[in-house]
């Protein structure tokens, strides 16, 4: 009889808000060759000589804005979890995180001393993209087929725009949607638009076409512009909202290339001049608040958006450890089919 469990992927944090710790993250985070997909010798030209000379006081400086007592943000949310996903589904579940720890190959580990020999894999991230979903994949593959050959797996696919998931979302917004409102946001993480046309197999797609995330093509697979566009009108939908409500932006954008826009920070900056007084933010390419939502966007935004003439402002929580969350990863679990290797 197989022994199934789940193993529950994330970003991760660094170990402390001290420099060198910070350092030591950013350095396995930015030296990710589909975080920063430039040639190695200029990855680490760029990373050595100039990001992890500044950077880490600034990011350090920030972590110390978020960090809690029993640590990081991110860390704490997925235990606490990762401990309702247990009581839920009766399995056991393992932490891993893409860069930092517990890491990729320490959660392999930890799987194998459990006796775990079927496996499923949940990557908490809803949308696909090169720096996120499939980082995390690729990384914990690589580890279980060095560690853990003979293991069966079975990976959650991206589920943007799964309509339990819809639902989920729904849900965990609707106390904030209740009260009255001038619009919603919805700011996702930026990538690269550079990233958006490597991941157009056919090339002649993303940002070619008109309007390219509304018209259908295979390339929407891995494309992340059109699954974060897809979640919002799904998502309006879902909560009875009319489109001219609410608003995509992407936010964390990072070094002199063209990022995907709208760019969150400029139209935080911008919405109070067009009469949105009442503002509400949703992260949802988060699974976990971390850094990027507390302190850049609950923190930093609001600052933003009061500044330029916004009168209140409130970001919705991510889903975190709520327990629709929960049970919508429990569902999953009852759906998982027999594992393939």
């Amino acid at each position: 009889m197989a022994k199934k469990g789940i193993l529950l992927l994330n970003l991760g944090s660094p170990k402390s808000t001290s420099v060198p710790d910070v350092r030591n993250y950013l350095r396995e985070f930015l030296g990710d060759e589909r975080v920063i997909d430039y040639p190695a010798a200029f990855r680490f030209a760029l990373l050595e000589g100039i990001v992890l000379r500044t950077r880490p006081k600034k990011s350090a400086a920030a972590y110390e804005t978020v960090w809690t007592p029993e640590g990081a943000p991110l860390l704490v949310t997925t235990e606490k979890l990762r401990v309702k996903l247990e009581k839920a589904t009766g399995l056991p579940v393992v932490t891993g995180m893409r860069y930092g720890e517990p890491s990729c190959a320490d959660a392999v580990k930890k799987v194998l001393e459990l006796g775990i020999d079927d496996l499923f894999v949940m990557p908490q991230y809803p949308h696909y993209a090169m720096s996120s979903y499939e980082t995390v994949v690729v990384k914990i593959q690589e580890e279980l087929r060095r560690l853990a050959p003979q293991l069966k797996y079975h990976v959650l696919q991206p589920y943007f725009n799964d309509p339990a998931y819809i639902k989920t979302l729904v849900e965990s917004a609707r106390p904030w949607l209740e009260k009255p409102f001038d619009k919603l946001l919805f700011s996702y993480h930026g990538v690269p638009e550079r990233h958006l046309r490597k991941g157009d197999p056919s090339k002649a797609h993303c940002t070619k076409v008109p309007n390219c995330c509304a018209v259908a093509s295979p390339c929407h697979a891995t494309c992340y512009k059109h699954q974060c566009v897809e979640t919002t009108r799904l998502f309006t939908e879902a909560a009875g909202l009319r489109p001219d409500q609410v608003e995509v932006a992407f936010q964390s954008r990072f070094g002199p290339e063209k990022w995907v826009p709208p760019y969150t920070d400029e139209r935080l900056e911008a919405l109070p001049k067009e009469g949105v007084k009442k503002l509400l933010v949703m992260c949802p390419a988060f699974t976990a608040d971390c850094l990027e939502t507390i302190e850049e966007i609950s923190e930093e935004g609001k600052e933003e958006f009061l500044h330029a003439g916004g009168e209140s402002f409130e970001q919705i929580p991510c889903l975190n450890d709520q327990d629709i969350y929960v049970k919508y990863l429990s569902d999953r679990v009852v759906a998982w089919k027999p594992s393939h290797h």
